[in-house]
């Protein structure tokens, strides 16, 4: 991808982001698909914005015209599940608009269109009067708006937390196994311990994360960095629990470890690194890549844990 249109798609996320679309609605799929559906093409500016109707196969087509980018056919359900239906339901996009009818699902003549007052919004983004222009959008159409926020709201996953208040995380991804490792490893093996940090593996504008407490240990903590999905500090015993939740990505080996250990160095805390799994097939398939000095534990087995080598069963080594 050339650099002007790598900073059409980028521009064109940040636009998403301001209409407050969430992580996924902000992708580089869902940026070309608004790009398709504003009639631009790389380069060109935002006041030039027009609203054409396409339908999801002629967005894919014109996707792979004028961004270099090819979509495989099947991919079109993704376009049209992962993306189209939420800009419909926040009211960024119309569906059918000149069929207030409806049409069949499988109808070909099915299509999409940026609406009218979202494109007069779009046209001023990077100018003057963007801001104003969105904030009177948003108040104007608080149904759509408030539809599409409830059903987020209400497919995310509660995780009571270990002070007894309750936090929503994205559906899906590692989320499944993240909220297992707060709600069933950390009473077991962390009891009166602190969540310092607790990663959305789908939406990290989401995170949790006590600064302040990073503060007291002398560390900073770095949004951007590679960090664990759950970081835990049991202040009594003096340890910091690092742990990674590992489904299809990789456990913490022992380059990451190292990563982790220099990531998190502090005097004020001995490091625990803790490799979680869903269930032991999971495991299996990277035992090989577990750093010795970590720990092992199993969501379905939730009592126990696997302790690789070293000369204690649990703790810093440092």
């Amino acid at each position: 991808m050339t650099s002007t249109l790598r900073a059409s798609v980028e521009n064109a996320s940040a636009l998403l982001q301001a209409f407050r679309f969430d992580k996924v609605r902000c992708n580089s799929r869902s940026a070309l698909t608004a790009l398709v559906l504003l009639g631009l093409k790389p380069g060109e500016q935002w006041d030039t914005a027009t609203n054409p109707r396409l339908g999801v196969t002629e967005i894919i087509g014109a996707i792979a015209d004028n961004w270099d980018k090819g979509y495989a056919p099947n991919s079109r359900e993704s376009v049209r599940k992962q993306t189209l239906h939420q800009f419909v339901d926040a009211g960024f996009v119309e569906h059918n608009s000149d069929a207030p009818e409806g049409r069949p699902v499988n109808s070909s003549l099915n299509n999409y269109r940026i609406a009218p007052a979202a494109l007069s919004v779009v046209r001023l983004f990077g100018a003057g009067g963007f801001q104003d222009a969105l904030d009177a959008w948003m108040a104007g159409a608080p149904t759509q708006q408030a539809a599409y926020e409830a059903v987020r709201e209400m497919q995310k996953i509660p995780v009571r937390l270990p002070d007894g208040s309750v936090f929503r995380l994205s559906p899906g991804g590692q989320n499944p196994l993240i909220q297992e490792m707060v709600e069933e490893f950390c009473p077991r093996f962390a009891p009166g311990g602190q969540l310092l940090y607790l990663g959305d593996a789908k939406d990290h504008r989401s995170d949790l994360r006590r600064d302040d407490v990073f503060a007291r240990l002398g560390l900073t903590f770095d949004e951007h960095g590679k960090n664990p999905d759950l970081v835990v500090y049991d202040e009594q015993r003096g340890w910091l629990f690092l742990m990674e939740a590992v489904t299809s990505h990789g456990p913490i080996d022992s380059g990451r470890r190292q990563h982790l250990k220099y990531l998190f160095a502090t005097d004020k805390a001995g490091l625990v690194f803790v490799n979680c799994f869903p269930d032991r097939a999971t495991m299996r398939k990277w035992l090989a890549d577990l750093a010795w000095e970590t720990e092992a534990w199993v969501a379905d087995a939730p009592d126990h844990l696997i302790h690789l080598n070293g000369s204690r069963f649990l703790g810093p080594y440092e």
